[in-house]
């Protein structure tokens, strides 16, 4: 008879240290290790190379241009967010008039990670906008950027992580500069 309530007693032990162990995770997950959004930042937009042309005859304008997105991806979590290949866009009056690729990758525990985009207006798409040349008359062309980031973070079990960043920008087509810019910020978890 003790070695049966022995036995029985060292399953009982077990078993409460299995469930003691499981508690000690759970309360860790969902505290110290809770998943935080990542933060995605435009740090700045610089304009590379603008070269407009007017076709008065045909009430054209002939335009190029590429500029260069200087973003950082910030991971306040203690594990590491590895997001999936996307790429960036650029929109004028909401046709997508460019892109960028942006290649996957993983960001580590507590690190900002810099990127580096480079997009390029497709001409053949802007010429059948209409209002470009009015917009671009008027000195103030509008376009607006948008980078949107997927992944995974993974604390006991995956969560996943889309963030965005959408930036309307302003470029001032006389004097071939960025003239005015305003971001808007989205994590979902």
């Amino acid at each position: 008879m003790a070695p049966k309530r022995r036995g029985r007693n060292c399953c009982y032990i077990c078993l409460a240290v299995i469930l003691l162990l499981g508690l000690l995770f759970l309360i860790l997950g969902l505290t110290v290790f809770k998943a935080k959004k990542p933060i995605t930042t435009v740090n700045s937009v610089s304009l590379k190379d603008l070269d407009v042309s007017f076709d008065i005859t045909r009430l054209q304008v002939h335009l190029n241009i590429t500029l260069q997105a200087d973003l950082s991806v910030k991971n306040p979590n203690r594990v590491g967010f590895k997001y999936d290949p996307t790429s960036a866009t650029l929109q004028y009056k909401g046709q997508t008039i460019g892109d960028a690729p942006v290649p996957a990758g993983s960001i580590g525990a507590r690190e900002t990670s810099p990127m580096n985009i480079t997009l390029t207006v497709m001409a053949d798409r802007l010429l059948s906008t209409n209002g470009l040349f009015s917009d671009v008359r008027s000195g103030i062309l509008p376009l607006t950027t948008y980078v949107k980031l997927s992944g995974v973070v993974r604390v006991i079990f995956k969560i996943h992580v889309k963030t965005s960043t959408t930036c309307d920008l302003y470029i001032d087509v006389l004097n071939r500069k960025l003239a005015n810019q305003t971001c808007h910020y989205k994590t979902k978890l």
